[in-house]
């Protein structure tokens, strides 16, 4: 079995060579792989979404495309963060 991972990729091409076992995928600039220094709503949302696809992709290499956009979009803290 083993210790199960995905990884955050903000450079598709890499991620479909090296073909981790899961991963999610962000269009987001280099070096802002969660996004925007300070927006903690904004980081815990891309943390929701790797921690679903832990679960949830079963077929190895898979790449989720996650929606979020820099910049223009409001988070919704998850369910799991304390207020």
């Amino acid at each position: 079995m083993g210790i199960p991972t995905v990884g955050i990729s903000i450079v598709r091409e890499y991620s479909e060579k090296v073909r981790p076992p899961r991963t999610v995928f962000l269009k987001w600039p280099f070096g802002h792989p969660l996004g925007e220094p300070f927006r903690e709503d904004q980081h815990f949302a891309v943390l929701a979404q790797a921690f679903n696809a832990l679960e949830a992709i079963q077929k190895p290499g898979e790449i989720w495309d996650l929606p979020f956009r820099w910049r223009r979009q409001q988070y919704l803290p998850p369910a799991w963060k304390s207020p």
